[in-house]
């Protein structure tokens, strides 16, 4: 890609890395200014992720986990688009997710929160787009859950997303949240996205003419690397 084709991003559409409102930044947040370390070869050239690496049930996260049945809650879709910042699709990239469970739990040892453990999902999946950027997900909805930082505060259903690009030092990992839920305007960590049309691209919009009837709802959520319209990265402000 020429230079001339990469498209300045909004700085303003960012959040600040230490934000009072959500409460672990204080602690977490950088209070001093990045370092510039130079990049290697190494960092931007492996690993190639190739079809042979994922199995054939690695996207559908109904099915990857489960010993005696199928997951408990409802059974949804996720697909969409992984663009460049002049929507062009981005071919062969592996995107990875990872979520709570129905009851709002997550599949790891540090999680004390009083949902139950489902023994039939894992809660993450992943799969490479194909030749017009695109990428689909089977999985149950995740439920809600409290969180440490004001009195009653709670995370709404979302979804954790990773990009990965041409080696480790190209990943972007996100949130996706759904579209209808009333708990996404009360997000502490959501709001510190000081531009609302920045943290309303984070929403994934429901999609009926892509659901199974009787069986599965679908929601589409692109992905976007740069530009004005760029999807925020927790880990890399500017994209890929």
């Amino acid at each position: 890609m020429a230079e001339e084709d990469f498209i300045q991003r909004d700085p303003a559409a960012h959040p600040l890395p230490i934000s009072s409102i959500y409460k672990t930044s204080m602690f977490r947040g950088p209070t001093r200014p990045p370092l510039s370390l130079k990049t290697g070869m190494a960092d931007l050239t492996g690993p190639v992720f190739g079809p042979e690496e994922l199995g054939p049930q690695d996207n559908d996260l109904i099915l990857n986990y489960a010993k005696a049945g199928f997951p408990i809650g409802e059974r949804i879709m996720i697909h969409g688009r992984v663009l460049d910042g002049n929507a062009r699709p981005l071919r062969g990239a592996l995107v990875e997710l990872w979520q709570a469970n129905a009851s709002g739990k997550y599949r790891h040892r540090n999680d004390n929160y009083i949902g139950a453990i489902d023994p039939n999902f894992g809660g993450c999946g992943r799969c490479l787009t194909d030749g017009d950027g695109r990428y689909i997900f089977r999985t149950i909805k995740p439920g809600p859950y409290p969180f440490r930082n004001k009195i009653n505060d709670w995370r709404p259903a979302h979804v954790h997303f990773s990009v990965f690009g041409t080696g480790f030092a190209q990943r972007l990992i996100t949130q996706m949240y759904f579209e209808g839920d009333p708990l996404i305007r009360h997000d502490s960590i959501l709001n510190t996205i000081p531009d609302a049309a920045a943290r309303d691209r984070l929403v994934a919009r429901l999609d009926l003419a892509a659901s199974v009837p009787l069986d599965t709802l679908a929601y589409r959520w692109d992905i976007v690397l740069r530009g004005t319209r760029a999807t925020v990265f927790e880990n890399q402000l500017q994209g890929n």
